[in-house]
Order: C-alpha cells, then structure tokens, then sequence
C-alpha cells in the first residue's frame, strides 16, 4: 500500500512511524537518531493529528500507522503507574497523551472504533483508579471535553452505546463524572470542597480564573484539588444535559419533533427521525444518573452561581424530556426540582427561626410564632421556583399528567405567600401579616407571586389539550386533599384548605383566561366546583359556591356575548351551547343540593348572574324556563331566606330581562310571579311580586296596541274569526304580516287575562295587604291600558273579572267576623302578654273586608271616569249597571260608612265625568237620581251617623251633578231634584234644634244643603223653575202668622207662588212614603241665617221676570227677619237680613228704575207695592230698631260696633243710592222715605234735655248720620252729573223737611239754654246745632228746590233774577238765625255770625266804600 503514495507522502509516513517509535522510548530508524524527547515526539504526533484529520481518513498507509503504532503507543501509555514498572511518569507527559487520545477520539471515532472504545474505557477506569489527583483531573478535563462538545458526544453514544456490538461508553462515561460528584459526601473536608467549588463557578460567573494562593498550605492545595475535580464533573454533566437540549432542539428544527408551542399528534412516523432517536436513547440511559449527581449538588451546595448552572442543566433536560415526551424522566426530574422549593424547616431550623423573630427584648404575648407553619425561602428555593416556572411556561403544552408535581409546588408557594410566618432568608424580623407591605424585603414573594399568576394567565396560549391536562392536575390536587379533610371545619388542617383553595382560584384563573375557547373546558372546572359544593365542610362548599359565581358572571360577561342588540341569528351555535352549559350547571347544583345552604347560594349565584348579565342571555331562555319553574318551587318553600333569594332573581328577569324574553316564556314568568304573590312567608314578597305582575302587563300590553289598530282599521271581528279557520281558508304570502300580528295579539290577550285570573285569586286572600294591593294593581292595570283592549276584551273582564270581583267582596264585607283582633304579641308585662295596638278602623275582619271593598267600587270608579262611552256601548252594558246599582243600594243601608260613601263615588264618577261631555244617556242619570232618592225615602228605617254620612255626600254630589248636567235636565228631574233636598231639610229639622243647641252650628246636611243652594240655578230652558226654587227656600224663613194686606196686583202673585208650590208639593207626596216627616216649619233661626245670603244670591241672578214676580216675596220675608231684632237684638237673623235687604236694593236698583229693563211689562199698581213693601221696611227697621238703646245682653265692643256700621249701611243705602237713583218710585212712598230720615235725624233734638244725657253715643251718632243724609238729598252741586226728576222731586221733599228740621234745632238751643241755666248744654244737643250751622254753610240748593221754600215771591223773583237762589234757604232760617245770636255757646255764634254774612251777601248788602 505505500506503493499508492507519492514521495512525499512516503517520507511523510516514514517520519511519522520514526515519531511515533520514538514516543515510545525507541529509535528513530528512518531519520537515523538514536533517540529524541518522548515529549516532542508526542507533541509532534497531536500537532499531526488535529491538523492533518484528511490524510488520515484518506490514506489508507496513514491510517494503518495510526491505527496499529499510534494508538499501540497512546494505549501503554495510559497504563498506571504500577504497569509501567515504577517509571516515573511526568505530568506533562501524561497530558500530552491524554490529548493525543482525546483528538483520536474526537476526530477519528468512527472509523477507530475499537481503538476509541478501549481509549475510553480506560480514560472511564481511569476516574476511580488510586492515581494521583493530579492525573484524575486531567483525565476529567478530558471527559468534560467531550461532554460539553454536542457533535462528539453525539458521534459517541451513536457508535457506541446505540450499538449493541459496542459498549456503553457514553453511559459508562457519564456514570463516572456522576460517580466523581458523589465522591464528595464521603469526604472529610466535603463542605470545605463544596465551599470551594461554589468559588470557582462564581468566578467562572464573573469571568474571572480561579487561582489558588501561593501561601496556601497542603491541606489547601488538596481540598481545592478536589473541588477542581468536581467541578470538571460537574461541567462534564452540565455538558451532557446541553448536548441532549441541544440536539433536540436540532430534532425540533428539522421536523423530527414538534415544538412544545404547538399541540402534539402522535402518529406512525413519529420517533424515527435519527436525531430524534439519538435523544431519546440518550435521556434513558442517562437521566438517572444525572439526576442523582445534580439533586446531590443541589442539596448540598448554597453557593449561587453553582445553583443557578444546576437549575439550569435541570431546566434546559427537562424541557428536552417534555419536548421527547419522555415522561419517566421528566416527572423524575420536576419531582427532585419541586423538592428544593419548598422546604418545611426541621425541628431544628424552627428553633433557630423562633430565635430570629424573637428579638431578646420582645416579650412573649407581643409576638407569637406559631413554628409549625413557619416557613423560610432560601435564594435556593426562590431560584428553584423560578426554574420550575420557566419549567411550566416552556413545556405547558407537553407537561400532561406531569403539572400535578408542578401544581402540587404551587399549592405550597401559594400558602408561603399568604402565610403570616413566611418570610425570606434576607429578613431577619418578624413582619405581622396586616403591616407587612411589598417593600423590597419581599420582592421574592411579589416576584414568585407574579410568576404564579402569569403561569396561568398564559393558559390562553395552550392547546386546549393542554388546559384540559393542566384543570385534570388540579382537581386531582384539590381532590386529594378532598378526602382528607374531614366534616368538622375545625379539623380541617389549613394546608388541605389551603391546597383546596388554590386549586379553585387556579381554575377560575385559567377559565378566565380562556373564555374564548370556555366549551371544552367549562364541564371539567364546573364539575370539580359541583363535587366540591357537595362536601361536608362548610367552608368547602361556600368557596365552590363563590367559585361558581365567578365563573358564570365571567362567562356571561365575556366580550363573546358582546352587545346585547345583535339580532339572535348573528350569534353562532358554539355561543348558543356555551350559554346553556353555563346555566344548566347552576340547575344542575340546585336540584342536586342536599344543604340548604347550597340552595341559597346556587339562588345567590343566579341573581348575581341575572343582574350583571341578564341582558346577553339570547339561546338559554328555554333553561331560563326550567329555573322560574325551580323558583315557582322555591315560592313553595318555607325557607324565608330561599324565597327571598329566589324572588330577588324573578324581580330582576321582570325588570330588565323581559325584552330578550321569548313569547312562550312569558306565561311562566306570569305564573311565578303569581306564587309569589300567593306565598305566605313574606309579605313584602308578595306586594312587590303583585307589583311586578303590573309591570309586565306593560310589557304584554305593547303586543295589543298593534291588535287595536287593525281592529279599528279593519273591522276585524275576533269573535268571528279564529286563526284555525284563517289557516284553513290559507293565508297568502301578503297577509302574513297581518296573521302574525293577529296570532301575536291572541297570545298576549291570553297573557293578559292569565294575570287577571293570577289576581283574581289574590283578591280572596286572607291577607289585607295581598289582596288590597291585588286589587289597586288590576284596576290600575285597567286604567292603563284600556283603551288597548277590544270590545270583546272589555266583555271578558267586566263578567269574568269585575263583577265577580264586586261580588266576592260584598259577600265577605258583609259575612266576615266583627270579633276584634288583637295585635301580634310584642312581650310580656306582669306576666301578662301586651299585644300591637291594632287601629280601630281595621281590627275585625270585616272592617278589612270593607277596606278591600272600598278598593274595589274606588277602582270601578276610575274606570267609568275614563272608559264609560266604551262600556256603554258594550251590549249588555245596562244589564251589568243595574247590577251595579243594585250593590251600591245594598253597600249604602247595609254597609259601613267607607262603603256606602265609596259607593255613591262610583256612581257619582261614572255620570259626572261624561255627563258634561254630552255622551251619557239619560237614563244613567236617572238610575242615580232615583238611588238618591230613595235614600232620602227610606228616613225611618236609615239613621245613625253613617246615614247622616251619606246624605251628606248625596247631596254634595247632587250639587256636582246638576252643575255638570244642568243641560240635560227636564221640569221633572228638576222637581225631583227639589224634591230631594227638601227630604233632606225636613229629615235634618227633626234632630237640627237638638244639634244647634248641643253643638252651636247648623247640622251638618243642612250645611251640605246650603253649599249646594247657590249652584241650583235654573238653567234657561228652565226659567219658570226659578219661583219654585226660591218660594222652596222662603218657606224655611220665619214668618209671622197675619197674612199679607191684599193690595191690586197681589192676587196674581200669590196664584202663581200657590201654583208653584203646588207642584212641588205633588212632587213631594210622590216621593216621599215616609209620613213621618214632619210639615213644620224650621222654628230654629241658625239655618235661616246662613240661608238668607244665598237666596239673596239666587234673586239676584234670576231672570229679570222671575225676579220681579218674587221681589215683593222676599222683601216681605227679609222685613220679618228683620224685624226679630225686637225679641233677640242680640241674634243675628236680623243682622243677616238687613245686610240681604241693603245689598238686594242696591246691587239691583235698576229693577225699581223707571224704564230701567224695557222688557218688564208690570203695572203701575205693582210697582207701587214693591215701593211700599220697600217703605214699609225702611220705616219700620230704621225708626223702630235703629239707633236705639234697646234691651241687650252684654255685646262685646266689636259687635256693638258692627250693629252700629250696618246701621249706618243702610241708611247710606237709602241716602246715597235709593233716593238719588232714578226710580219710579211714587211721590208718596219719597215722602214717605224723607219722613223716615227726619224722624230718625229727629232723635237728638226732640228728646228733653234730661234724656238726652242719658242717651247712648251711638243714638246720637245715627242721628247726625241721618241728618247728613237730609243735608245730602237736599244739596246740588256743580259736580252732579245726572239731575233727573226723581232726584229733583226727593230734592224738593227733603229741602222742606231739612228747613223744617233745622228751625226746630235753633229753636230747641234757646229753650235748652233757658232751662239749663248755668250748666252745660249736652254734648250730643250741642254737636247736632254745631253740625246743623256748618252744613247750612256748605250747602247750596237747586234752583227747583229753591221754588218750593216759603219765601215772598218778590224775593224769589229777587234771588233768581241774581241766581242767589242757590243759598235761599239761609233767608228762611234768617229769623231763626237772629235768635241765638246771644247763644251762650261761642262755637255757636261764631257759625251764625258767618251764616249772617252770608245772609246780607245773598240780599247784597254786603259792606261797602262811602267814598265809593
């Protein structure tokens, strides 16, 4: 074969064997050297190998040499020193050959299989011979070398260990390395070299050598030796762990192997890729191995830089275990990993800890360790945890069955952190729970509580497969500790709870994480909370409960339910089955509760779920079905707490949910809310689902407007047409809109009267509160949506539901028990029981009854307010009122007074409220007036305070009636109206002295008859009625019994009052049965009094005839009234009728007016009477009971007064307003009229002077007033616009009687003098001529006055030439006026002289110049 070489590559191998044999100790043959350095001839040969790697795999010659000479020579010179027969071998030496046999190995192992396997066999033994420790290093450092070197160890194991031919090198290699490391717990000075290896990874971290020190002794030098060594095996493992990721992560990038990101599918092929081989092989041969040797270091060592290259090699084969899906290993390995995270302290390490967190100082109570659940994280232990999460992060997808090592971990970090005891080896002192803050002492538990929670917050990046695994680890974690804990809460041990809790807060986390994939997983985490919901320990079951709770809302909640307004069809089915799987598990825990406290909790969970996420649900309404029928039997239960719970639910679906509620789901919430209106545990319960049955009618209620409308539109008949005959007739395509809405409309009538048969029931309900409240919600239901329901409808509920709802309550007003209730017992006092005051208007039964019967006729009320035009034209409408007015007859002699009155309003409503509007038939008002009738009729047999009670409201409501009607009434009904009230005057004259006496006002229907007297006017068509009203009311007046004089004009008058009275008096014995009213007349003047003004009222608005014919009636009955003053001049009757008679003829003085109304046809004799009748009035009240003294009980100041203004006002009436008025009064009847005036001016000045003194003020007052008045008429001033011929006529009557009436007060000053001597003139005598003096001076007369004084006719010929007549009655009192010139009094002849003046001014003899 060297044939085939050229020269070169001759002498090339010539001088390779002549190397070689001299590295052996022999001679050079070739070059002819007796013997060269064995040093420099091995050097040459390394030099040769590493660098000329081709010639030897080409060359055949070269690779013989190699193969039989180099490896020969490499081979005796690895033997010990004991085979090479004591020759020293020298250290340098010894690592040129070790380096030879590495290059061998390394680059020419496969094709010197034999020879590498026994180079490394012998390098192997080479690790436990007793060889200096020097040697054994190099011999690692060789090892280690082909450890960290990926390509070699591949080549290696594949041509070693993986061939069965060979042996295990690798194996065996690495077995040696391991085997070097667990020489170190034999060792004496094994901390020392544990110490010491720690320093060298630290500065191989930092980059630094490692040296030892030129002074370092013996013992020094060998324990770093040691540790050298060790740190070579170490390295050399490390290398081996790196190789193995190394490769696979070579296998994962060209396809062999799926990355642990992406979901595993196993398949045929899988495994046989070469690489992917390799690894496998390897990770089983080795990994026990490194395992033990790693777990060794990691136990032992505390040096950081070391742990953290150990976590490493531990992190970096367990990934590449996860990635081969090599489970034994991995488990393996996170089961050593876990271990070094959390370590219970021994007895020891408490001991030394309770010394730490005891200060000396501190006393026992202030801090207080409990050592058992102590627990101290070393740096070890916190960057353990943080490989196992880099762990989990890397292979969550591959992990498996493996999380529940990692979990298990977890657990234990998670009690770590939250324990009160936990702290880090850092800290020294004891922190308490509450005041321990995330300061920089505990960034290692926020770090790793951090870490915790992102591990599963990264669920969201797994295969579901994944997840699945990763919820399967923890309910075998939580259950595990399931069957551990007992019942009793106490027993329980707080690591079991513990673990329990953090695998359900986990789960939640993880589906959390997951809601837009939460299908699959969703059975798996509910399913665990159901297991744990039923367990015996309570706080078990409330975390299960609390869980489930947050789950669901979570689900609910999620952005894949999203906006609430996307039609049902834009939702997917995943989402539909999502929805119902959620809600199902919740009917799923109540059905399967065996605790009671479970139930209220699952109902807790399902008002929290329906609050917040009521408005997604769109799929599960049909399971929403099943839980109304699972709180319809909760309103069954008697747990007040689960009813509560269950109502708080149904109150939500009500309020919020019933949009989003299908059509055929609205019947059940409707029968729910009905048995929760029936239930009988809670009151509250019942009202507030009463309640809600109103609120959804107002839903159900929108469905019918529709109806209407095409009702209305369309004519359609639903009585005719049923939707199976219009799907028979078959419906076109365009009137399928029109059938839908149809169709529609039906079910929610069907609604809508489910909630009135659901109220119906409630309104027998024993309970007061229940069935008032049932009522008030049907008939406000009513109200609200009348005008939605059809004609049918209306029939439906009047017969159904209304009526029978006025039976039943009249029944059980009028046969329940009126035994008193005592309230619900409060205590005991005494040793007797005290019971709640109960209120006297409900404690029977009946007075209840009552209540809800008042309801009832108040709720029927509103709805003929509103809908009476509608159910009028119902067709058996009048059947249906007449049953009415059957119960309002039977409510007002049989019921209480609530109920009688409550039946009056639901009569008086129906008629008033459309009477005004002009669409009520007349017979409706009839029936009413005819009701009202006969409860006046009924007198002897209807008595009490009720019945007062009631005619009171009658009689209010005839008022309304008739203002509201008037239009519509006829004579009769007129008549019968009079009829009526005065029933009822002579029904109230019996009890009304009685009353008067014992209370001091009128009765109290009396008054109710005089509020509604001004309101009964007489409409036009009705004019003639007048005189029947107002005679009607002037017979309840005091009369005298001598008749009236008989005078021309008043025989028509009193025909036609008989006539009228007549009438009403046939009317009367038509009506009125009861014979036991009496005929009198009203002897009490109280109710005169109050009547009075309101006749006055009346007349003065009558029409003009009407109020001429009974203008002399009622003048003559106000002059009786009057004239009572003389029998009770303290009474007011008088007082009442004067002011009636002053506002009568001022007010309407017109009527008295000559031509004042051009349509009164009267005669003149009839005018005349009117005056007279006026006169006589005048005349008799002034003069006989004005300004006098007459006999009274002690008056008050303020009423004397008030009699002494209205004295005054009618003699202001007569002065100012009927004698200057235009009237046609007769000259006789004016006469008469001054004559009244001067007798009444004449008080002062004809009493003897004696008298006068004793004569009150208010005497004299009235007097001077009428003397005024006489002053008044008789004047005439520019000012005075209109001076017709009455007012001239009463200007010439009064000048006379004034003259006449001031010579006798002159007249009078002189004789008083005369008698009086030196005393003093009274002082009324001498305000009267002071008064009369100084109105002489203002006055001036007119001209027609001034003719009829008696003067000479050449002076009045003198006067009026010179239009001095103005002032001409100053002439006639001239002689007069001449005689108390020498009056005592100055005041007086200072007025007379001025009036003397003015005497010569009018004669012109005023003073005058003689030079002029």
């Amino acid at each position: 074969m060297r044939d085939t070489l050229s020269e070169t590559g001759k002498l090339g191998l010539r001088l390779l064997e002549d190397l070689t044999a001299s590295a052996a100790g022999g001679s050079a043959a070739w070059l002819h050297v007796t013997s060269l350095p064995r040093t420099f001839s091995l050097e040459l040969i390394e030099f040769v190998l590493s660098n000329y790697i081709s010639v030897f795999k080409i060359l055949l010659p070269y690779e013989q040499v190699l193969r039989h000479q180099i490896c020969s020579l490499l081979m005796t010179s690895l033997r010990t020193s004991s085979e090479l027969e004591g020759e020293m071998v020298e250290p340098y030496f010894r690592r040129l050959v070790l380096r030879s046999v590495a290059h061998i190995i390394r680059l020419y192992s496969s094709s010197l299989i034999t020879e590498c396997e026994v180079f490394l066999n012998m390098l192997v033994k080479a690790t436990f011979l007793d060889l200096p420790l020097w040697h054994r290093i190099l011999v690692l450092e060789i090892l280690r070398g082909f450890c960290v070197e990926a390509r070699t160890l591949r080549i290696l194991f594949q041509n070693f260990d993986m061939n069965p031919k060979n042996t295990n090198v690798v194996e065996s290699m690495v077995k040696a390395l391991a085997r070097v490391v667990s020489s170190i717990q034999f060792q004496e000075t094994s901390e020392e070299s544990l110490a010491a290896v720690a320093g060298m990874f630290s500065s191989k971290a930092k980059g630094i050598e490692w040296i030892l020190d030129n002074d370092a002794s013996s013992a020094a030098v060998l324990v770093a030796s040691e540790a050298h060594a060790i740190t070579l095996a170490i390295e050399g493992l490390l290398g081996v762990v790196f190789t193995v990721a190394t490769l696979t992560d070579e296998a994962v990038d060209v396809g062999e192997l799926e990355s642990p990101r992406y979901e595993h599918h196993p398949s045929s092929d899988y495994y046989t890729g070469k690489t992917s081989h390799i690894c496998i092989s390897m990770v089983d041969s080795l990994w026990l191995t490194i395992l033990d040797a790693f777990s060794l270091i990691l136990s032992r060592s505390q040096g950081e830089a070391i742990l953290l290259e150990i976590l490493k090699g531990y992190q970096a084969f367990t990934q590449a275990c996860g990635v081969l899906h090599a489970v034994e290993p991995l488990n393996s390995f996170l089961a050593s990993l876990c271990k070094f995270t959390i370590v219970l302290p021994t007895d020891t390490e408490r001991r030394s800890f309770s010394s730490l967190v005891q200060s000396p100082m501190s006393k026992r109570s202030e801090i207080q360790v409990d050592q058992k659940d102590a627990i101290v994280l070393t740096p070890k232990n916190v960057q353990a945890l943080r490989t196992l999460f880099n762990v989990a992060h890397r292979l969550h997808n591959v992990l498996g069955p493996s999380w529940v090592l990692v979990l298990e971990t977890l657990a234990a970090l998670d009690r770590a952190i939250h324990s009160p005891h936990a702290i880090t080896q850092e800290v020294a002192t004891a922190v308490p729970k509450l005041t321990r803050e995330p300061s920089r002492q505990y960034a290692d538990f926020s770090i790793l509580s951090s870490l915790n929670s992102q591990l599963f917050e990264s669920s969201a990046l797994m295969h579901v497969s994944a997840v699945k695994s990763l919820l399967s680890a923890l309910h075998m974690l939580s259950h595990q500790s399931m069957t551990e804990t007992s019942g009793s809460v106490s027993s329980a041990s707080s690591k079991q709870i513990g673990s329990i809790s953090f695998s359900v807060d986990r789960m939640i986390s993880i589906l959390v994480n997951n809601l837009h994939r939460v299908e699959p997983l969703w059975d798996q985490v509910v399913g665990h909370f159901l297991e744990l919901a039923e367990h015996s320990n309570q706080n078990l079951r409330n975390m299960a409960l609390d869980a489930l709770d947050q789950s669901i809302c979570a689900v609910l909640g999620s952005e894949q339910f999203g906006d609430a307004t996307l039609d049902v069809e834009s939702k997917s089915i995943e989402l539909k089955s999502v929805e119902c799987a959620v809600l199902s598990s919740l009917r799923a825990l109540y059905f399967s509760a065996q605790k009671s406290d479970v139930r209220v909790g699952s109902l807790k969970i399902l008002l929290h779920v329906l609050e917040r996420c009521g408005e997604k649900l769109y799929y599960s309404w049909p399971g929403i079905l099943e839980m109304l029928s699972l709180l319809r039997s909760v309103a069954d239960a008697s747990e007040k707490d689960v009813v509560t719970l269950g109502f708080q639910s149904l109150r939500v679906i009500m309020s919020d949910g019933l949009p989003t509620l299908p059509e055929d789901c609205l019947h059940v919430c409707i029968d729910v809310t009905g048995a929760y209106s029936a239930q009988k545990t809670d009151l509250n319960i019942s009202l507030t689902a009463i309640g809600l049955l109103w609120t959804l009618t107002d839903f159900v209620a929108k469905g019918l407007h529709h109806g209407s409308l095409m009702e209305k539109e369309s004519g359609l008949n639903t009585d005719d047409t049923t939707p199976q005959q219009t799907i028979g007739e078959g419906v076109e395509d365009s009137n399928k809109p029109d059938y839908e809405a149809r169709i529609q409309v039906v079910n929610h009538e069907k609604l809508l009267f489910l909630v009135f048969s659901l109220i119906q029931k409630l309104v027998d309900d024993e309970r007061p509160e229940v069935r008032n409240s049932a009522v008030r919600t049907f008939f406000q239901i009513l109200g609200s949506h009348g005008n939605k329901l059809s004609k049918r409808m209306w029939e439906d509920c009047l017969w159904n539901y209304i009526f029978p709802m006025l039976d039943g309550a009249s029944h059980k007003a009028a046969t329940s028990s009126k035994d008193e209730w005592q309230g619900k017992e409060i205590g005991t006092r005494g040793g007797k029981a005290v019971h709640m005051l109960v209120h006297h208007s409900r404690n029977t039964a009946q007075k209840q009854w009552d209540e809800t019967f008042v309801l009832v006729l108040g709720g029927i009320a509103r709805l003929f307010r509103s809908y009476f035009p509608l159910l009028e034209s119902l067709p058996n409408f009048w059947s249906g009122w007449e049953s009415l007015l059957a119960f309002v007859k039977n409510s007002i002699f049989n019921g209480s007074k609530e109920v009688s009155l409550a039946a009056i309003n639901c009569l008086q409503t129906a008629v008033v409220s459309h009477c005004v509007k002009g669409n009520l038939q007349l017979r409706y008002l009839n029936s009413v007036m005819d009701v009202y009738e006969l409860v006046f009729q009924k007198s002897s047999s209807y008595t009490g305070d009720t019945a007062s009670k009631v005619k009171q409201e009658i009689l209010h409501g005839l008022g309304e009636l008739y203002v509201q009607s008037l239009k519509m009434f006829d004579d009769k009904m007129y008549m019968q109206l009079l009829g009526i009230i005065d029933l009822a005057i002579k029904q109230a004259i019996i009890s009304s002295e009685t009353f008067e006496t014992e209370f001091g006002h009128v009765p109290p229907v009396l008054r109710h008859v005089l509020e509604i007297l001004p309101s009964l006017g007489p409409p036009e068509h009705l004019s003639s009625m007048w005189l029947i009203l107002l005679r009607e009311f002037l017979h309840y007046l005091p009369r005298v019994d001598s008749p009236l004089p008989n005078e021309e004009g008043e025989i028509e008058q009193s025909t036609t009052g008989h006539r009228a009275s007549s009438v009403v008096s046939e009317h009367k014995a038509d009506y009125s049965p009861d014979k036991t009213i009496p005929a009198t007349r009203i002897t009490s003047n109280m109710f005169a009094e109050k009547l009075i003004p309101a006749l006055v009222e009346l007349l003065l608005r009558a029409p003009a005839v009407e109020k001429y014919i009974l203008f002399p009636e009622v003048i003559q009955n106000l002059r009786r009234c009057m004239m009572t003053r003389r029998d009770n001049p303290d009474g007011s009757l008088w007082k009442v009728a004067a002011e009636g008679f002053n506002r009568l003829l001022v007010e309407d003085v017109k009527i008295c007016s000559v031509g004042g109304d051009t349509d009164l046809k009267t005669s003149k004799t009839a005018r005349i009477r009117i005056w007279k009748e006026i006169g006589d009035v005048y005349e008799i009240f002034l003069v006989g009971y004005c300004g006098r003294a007459l006999s009274s009980n002690s008056l008050p100041p303020a009423a004397l007064k008030a009699n002494e203004t209205l004295e005054m006002a009618l003699v202001d009436g007569l002065g100012d307003i009927i004698l200057k008025s235009s009237v046609d009064a007769p000259r006789e009847v004016l006469e008469r009229l001054v004559s009244t005036l001067d007798r009444c001016a004449s008080r002062t000045c004809s009493l003897p002077i004696e008298t006068v003194e004793l004569m009150p003020a208010h005497c004299s007052r009235f007097s001077l007033k009428c003397l005024q008045k006489l002053f008044s008429l008789s004047s005439f001033g520019s000012e005075t616009e209109n001076w017709h011929t009455t007012r001239a006529e009463v200007s010439r009557i009064s000048i006379i009687t004034l003259m006449e009436r001031c010579e006798f007060i002159l007249s009078r000053l002189l004789i008083d003098e005369n008698n009086l001597d030196n005393r003093p003139i009274p002082t009324a005598r001498l305000e009267e001529i002071t008064f009369a003096l100084q109105e002489l001076d203002r006055l001036t007369i007119h001209p027609e006055a001034a003719s009829v004084l008696p003067l000479q006719p050449y002076l009045k010929t003198i006067l009026r030439e010179d239009n001095h007549d103005a002032r001409a009655h100053l002439l006639v009192l001239f002689p007069s006026l001449c005689e108390i010139v020498l009056s005592r009094e100055t005041r007086v002849r200072e007025l007379v002289q001025v009036l003397l003046r003015a005497v010569a001014t009018e004669l012109g003899l005023e003073k005058v110049s003689l030079s002029s």
